[in-house]
């Protein structure tokens, strides 16, 4: 048995300590919001924050995530910088599938975290590794200048 940290809650597990964290969340867990994309951490669409650290959670396996604080989107917005992303994604009507969306607000929070200001570059640079197949890019960086701007 593992015990994990989600989303301020200890939570006890019976997964092998190599299972993907993704599938703990999903089939175990039962928690929905973390998405399945590539399965090789290429997309984002499985991002979930490990001690406020953006983190790909179809390749990370539970036992790396044992012993450390685990937000998913379910709790993002519990956090300040995590809410005014969520209404700054409303506000600008981002999502277009919303598929990659819960990738999205997490690597746009765990940015906003880490740097409170950033000019477009460190969004392209933060960003680039979720993928948005409907290329809602411009909305993305929009919500999270306005985001920003809310601090």
């Amino acid at each position: 048995m593992t015990s994990l940290n989600i989303n301020g809650k200890a939570v006890d597990i019976q997964a092998e300590p190599d299972t993907p964290l993704l599938w703990v969340l999903r089939d175990e867990l039962h928690m929905s919001g973390t998405k399945f994309g590539c399965g090789m951490a290429l997309c984002g669409a499985c991002t979930v924050h490990l001690d406020g650290q953006s983190s790909r959670a179809c390749v990370t396996p539970v036992s790396a995530a044992a012993g450390k604080k685990i937000t998913t989107i379910e709790a993002i917005g519990d956090s300040a910088v995590g809410k005014r992303v969520q209404m700054a994604w409303a506000e600008i009507d981002v999502p277009q599938c919303g598929y990659c969306q819960s990738g999205q607000i997490m690597a746009a929070t765990a940015l906003l975290k880490a740097i409170p200001k950033p000019t477009d570059k460190d969004i392209d640079q933060a960003m680039s590794g979720n993928i948005c197949r409907c290329g809602t890019y411009p909305r993305i960086r929009a919500a999270i200048h306005k985001a920003a701007g809310k601090a």
